[in-house]
C-alpha cells in the first residue's frame, strides 16, 4: 500500500469521525444476536429442554428471537449510516480524478489523458464500493468477534482454548497473503488502463490503420494488452486460494475442534447445552463475519488500495510539466488558468511576487523528448516592462511552446525564465514554484478560447470578480466587443457555449484577459477567429496598456504593431525591430513577402489581402 493510499484513508477516518462513532455504536446494536445467542441456546437447552420445561426452554428461544429482531434494526441503521462515511470518500476520489486528468490533458505535445475516463467511471466506483464493504466488514467482524469470545467466556473458558488459537492462525495466515494478493491486483488494474489507452487510440485513427493496411499490427499490439489483463487475472485467481485456506483454518477448525473435544469438555464441566451454544455462536456468528471479512479484505479491500494508489499516482503531475491553476489563465477544454505548482527553489520566497513585467529568458532549451530535436535552443530573451513583442515564424517553429515556458506552463530542460525578477518554473529535478505568486502577475489566452455555461457578466469578469462596473465597460468597448454584449442581451444574459462562435468566445476571453491588472499579457493566437480589423482592435487594447505583451501572430500584419519582433524556425531565432529584420532576416523577409500591405490592418480600413505559401511558411497561422 502506498504511503499516499495510507494518508489518504486516514485522513477520511480523522476528518470523519463523528460518522464512524454514530457507525460503531449501530454496529454494537447489530451485535446483539452475536453477543447472545449461544448463551440463550445454552439456558433453553440445559434449564429447559434437557430439564423437561419445553415452556422455558422456548421462551429462551423467544428472547433470542426479540435479540434477532433488534440486530436487524441494528443492521439497518448500520447501512443507512454507511452512506454518510462512503459518500464524502467517493467525492474525495472524484475531485482528486478530475484534477489529475485535467492536469495531464492539458500538457502541450502530448495526448489527452483517455485512461482517466476509465479512471473516473470505474476505477472511482470500485474503490467507492471497495470502502464501504471494507468498513462494514472490517467494523461487523470486529464487533461480532469481541462478543463471541465474550460469550464463550461466560459459558466456559476451556472453550476458549479451542477457538481462539486457530482464528488467529486464520487472520495471521490472510493478513500475511495480503501483500501478494495486492501486487496481483495491482497488475489487473494497470492491464484495463492499459486496453482503454490502446483502444483509445486504435479508434482515433481507424482511418489511417485502414488506410495504410496496418490491421495485423493493431491486432497484435491490443490482442498483447488483452492477453496480459488476462495473465493477470489468472495470477490473481490463483493467489485468492490462500484467502479460502485462512476462512478454513480460522473458521471451520474450530467448529472441528469442539466437535472432537466434546468428551473432554464435558469431562471438564462443560454442559450440553454449553457446547451447543459454543456451535452457535460459531457457525451462525463467527464463521459468517470471518468469511464476510476474508473475503471483503481480501477482494474488496484489496481494490480499495490498489485503486486509491493507483489515482493518487495520476493525480501528480509529470516532470517537466506544471498543472493549470484556475482564475490565473483561460484554457481550452473546461480548464482556466496557467501556472506552475510545488514549492520554491532554495534561496527563493514563496511570497515572493514579480516586482513588473520585465521578461527574462537565459539560455532557455525545451524539447518534448530527451532525443528529440529541441523545439527551442538556448534562447536569450529580455523584455522591458510594457514591451510589446509579436513571435512569429513558420508552422511548428515554436510559438505555443515559448508561450507556454514563459507563462510557467512548462518547464525549460536547461535555462530559466524570470517574470519581474521572479522564476516562473525551475528545471528538473527542482519543483515548481508556488502558482499563487504568480497567478495575479500574467494572463495567457490560447486559440481555443474557454466559455462555460453561466452568465456573461461571470464569464467576463471571473478573473477580476471584483471589477467595477466601469471597467467591465471599458474592457468590453475596448476590445470591441460591446456588439456582441448587445446581441447577447446584457451582462446578465445566460451564455451557452454551444450557440457561440469561435470568433465570439475568442472576444469574450479577450475581454476576460484585459480585465486583471496582469503585468504580462500572452496572446497565443488568441485572436485567429476574428477577421483582421477585429484582430487589429484587440491588440491595440492590449498594447495600451502599460504591461508587457507578447503575442503568437496569427497573422504577420501583428508584427507591424509591435516594438520587437522574434522570429523562430525550429531552434533558430531572430529578434529585432521591423525594420531591422527585414534587413537582416531572409525568414522574415519571406513572411512579409506572403501579405499584401497595401490596405494596412487598422480599425478605420478595409482588411488586408493575405496569401498562403504552399510551403506553409506564411506567417498567418503558427
Amino acid at each position: 500500500m502506498s504511503a499516499g493510499a495510507r494518508r489518504l484513508l486516514r485522513s477520511t477516518l480523522r476528518t470523519r469521525r463523528r460518522p464512524f462513532v454514530r457507525l460503531a455504536g449501530w454496529s454494537l446494536v447489530q451485535a446483539v444476536p452475536a453477543l447472545l445467542s449461544g448463551l440463550l441456546v445454552a439456558r433453553a437447552v440445559d434449564d429447559g429442554f434437557l430439564s423437561d420445561r419445553v415452556a422455558e426452554g422456548l421462551g429462551w428461544l423467544g428472547v433470542l428471537a426479540v435479540a434477532t429482531l433488534v440486530g436487524a434494526w441494528g443492521t439497518r441503521q448500520t447501512t443507512l449510516q454507511l452512506a454518510e462515511v462512503v459518500e464524502p470518500f467517493r467525492d474525495d476520489l472524484v475531485g482528486l480524478v478530475t484534477t489529475g486528468t485535467l492536469h495531464r490533458s492539458a500538457r502541450l505535445g502530448r495526448p489527452p489523458d483517455t485512461a482517466g475516463v476509465a479512471r473516473l467511471t470505474e476505477q472511482v466506483e470500485i474503490a467507492r464500493e471497495s470502502y464501504g464493504a471494507v468498513v462494514m466488514f472490517a467494523q461487523t467482524f470486529a464487533v461480532t468477534a469481541v462478543s463471541v469470545l465474550i460469550g464463550l467466556t461466560a459459558l466456559d473458558p476451556a472453550l476458549l482454548l479451542l477457538v481462539l488459537p486457530p482464528l488467529v492462525l486464520g487472520l495471521t495466515l490472510f493478513l500475511l497473503a495480503l501483500r501478494a494478493l495486492a501486487a496481483r491486483q495491482r497488475a489487473v488494474v494497470l492491464a484495463d488502463e492499459a486496453i482503454a489507452e490502446q483502444v483509445s487510440a486504435v479508434a482515433d485513427g481507424l482511418r489511417d490503420v485502414t488506410a495504410c493496411g496496418a490491421e495485423p499490427v493493431v491486432r497484435h499490439r491490443v490482442g498483447a494488452r488483452i492477453d496480459t489483463a488476462a495473465d493477470a487475472a489468472r495470477s490473481l485467481a490463483r493467489v485468492t486460494a490462500l484467502r479460502t485456506a485462512a476462512l478454513g483454518v480460522g473458521g471451520w477448525l474450530p467448529v472441528v475442534l469442539i466437535l472432537t473435544g466434546a468428551p473432554w469438555l464435558l469431562r471438564g464441566g462443560v454442559t450440553t447445552g454449553g457446547i451447543l451454544g459454543a456451535l452457535t455462536y460459531l457457525s451462525q456468528n463467527l464463521q459468517p463475519a470471518l468469511q464476510n471479512f476474508v473475503r471483503g479484505v481480501g477482494a474488496s479491500g484489496l481494490w480499495l488500495l490498489v485503486t486509491t494508489a493507483r489515482i493518487l499516482e495520476t493525480t501528480a503531475p509529470e516532470p517537466g510539466t506544471s498543472t493549470a491553476t484556475a482564475g490565473s489563465v483561460a484554457t481550452s477544454a473546461g480548464a482556466a488558468g496557467a501556472g506552475a505548482t510545488g514549492g520554491t527553489a532554495a534561496g527563493e520566497s514563496k511570497e515572493r511576487c514579480p516586482e513588473d513585467g520585465r521578461v527574462e529568458l537565459r539560455g532557455v532549451s525545451f524539447g518534448y523528448a530527451p532525443s528529440a530535436e529541441p523545439v527551442l535552443r538556448d534562447l536569450d530573451l529580455t523584455l522591458a516592462p510594457g514591451t510589446h513583442l509579436a513571435v512569429v515564424g513558420p508552422s511548428g517553429a515554436g510559438k505555443s511552446t515559448l508561450a507556454a515556458l514563459i507563462a510557467g506552463v512548462l518547464r525549460p530542460q536547461t535555462g530559466e525564465v524570470r517574470l519581474g525578477g521572479v522564476p516562473v518554473s525551475y528545471p528538473d529535478p527542482a519543483p515548481a514554484p508556488d502558482p499563487h505568486r504568480l497567478s495575479r502577475s500574467r494572463v495567457l489566452i490560447p486559440q481555443e478560447a474557454y466559455v462555460f455555461t453561466g452568465t456573461l457578466r461571470e464569464n467576463l469578469s471571473y478573473l477580476h470578480p471584483t471589477a467595477a462596473p466601469a471597467d467591465l465597460d471599458a474592457a468590453v468597448d475596448a476590445v470591441g466587443a460591446a456588439p456582441l454584449i448587445e446581441r447577447l442581451g446584457g451582462y446578465d444574459a445566460p451564455v451557452d457555449p454551444a450557440r457561440l462562435s469561435a470568433g465570439e468566445r475568442q472576444l469574450i476571453a479577450l475581454v476576460r484577459a484585459l480585465l486583471p491588472p496582469a503585468r504580462l499579457v500572452l496572446l497565443d493566437e488568441a485572436t485567429c477567429h476574428l477577421d483582421p480589423a477585429a484582430e487589429a482592435v484587440a491588440e491595440h487594447a492590449f498594447a495600451a496598456r502599460p504591461s508587457t505583451l507578447i503575442v503568437c501572430a496569427h497573422r504577420i500584419s501583428s508584427a507591424l504593431r509591435a516594438d520587437l519582433v522574434l522570429v523562430l524556425d525550429g531552434p533558430r531565432h531572430r529578434l529585432g525591430t521591423h525594420d531591422r529584420l527585414m534587413t537582416d532576416c531572409a525568414l522574415y523577409r519571406d513572411l512579409i513577402g506572403h501579405w499584401n500591405p497595401l490596405t494596412p490592418d487598422t480599425p478605420d480600413t478595409p482588411a488586408p489581402t493575405v496569401s498562403t505559401s504552399p510551403t506553409g511558411i506564411d506567417g498567418i497561422r503558427a
